[in-house]
């Protein structure tokens, strides 16, 4: 009965990370679709790029919740450390490969910090800060995002040096560097676009 249970929970997160707050937003806000518009990518800094600081805070917001709330459950339901990884993974690969949006996801970054929220909440404030702290700086969304996803699996060690859930960590690290590829050979190349308002051009995160 707990595997079943466990199993559930995983297949329930990664359900829940298929759903794209960003295409939903749009759709609702009468917006271009965020796949054929701006970078393409599904994801808040491009709704932000299309749409407005309104649609992409809202998108945002949803992004984050939906990697926060499998967590919470699983940590409410006391599930091994395993599973409570198994299930911050689950999320983050339904966001980028969304079965309800023919596979077509986002690049992770707000759904794996709900999911690191979730895990333990200063992983999350920690990776949220150092974020914050470079888009401040740097004002390059995706440099951001990997900065501080990168730095996640060292702070994480840090905080609880459990390697189950460590070693999840990294593969979501891992998958979240593959998905900004194309943004990590325009930052190689300098030709990377700073976070901006209503779509101007860039081809950013």
């Amino acid at each position: 009965m707990l595997m079943l249970l466990d199993v559930a929970l995983v297949l329930a997160a990664y359900l829940l990370g298929s759903i794209s707050s960003a295409i939903i937003v749009c759709r609702v806000m009468g917006l271009p679709d965020p796949r054929t518009h701006g970078s393409n990518n599904p994801g808040a800094t491009n709704v932000l790029r299309i749409g407005g600081k309104a649609a992409a805070a809202v998108t945002l917001v949803g992004d984050m919740l939906k990697g926060l709330v499998p967590m919470l459950i699983a940590h409410g339901l006391g599930v091994e450390v395993a599973t409570l990884g198994a299930t911050g993974l689950a999320v983050v690969l339904g966001h980028l490969y969304p079965v309800l949006f023919g596979f077509r996801g986002g690049k992770g970054v707000a759904t794996a910090l709900g999911a690191q929220l979730g895990l333990l909440w200063q992983l999350g404030l920690a990776v949220a800060a150092i974020w914050l702290f470079m888009a401040k700086v740097m004002r390059i969304s995706s440099l951001s995002a990997l900065v501080s996803m990168g730095l996640a699996p060292l702070i994480l060690w840090w905080l609880w040096p459990e390697p189950i859930l460590v070693g999840i960590q990294v593969a979501i690290t891992l998958l979240l560097f593959w998905r900004h590829r194309t943004n990590i050979r325009r930052l190689v190349g300098g030709e990377e676009k700073q976070i901006q308002g209503p779509y101007k051009g860039s081809q950013g995160d």
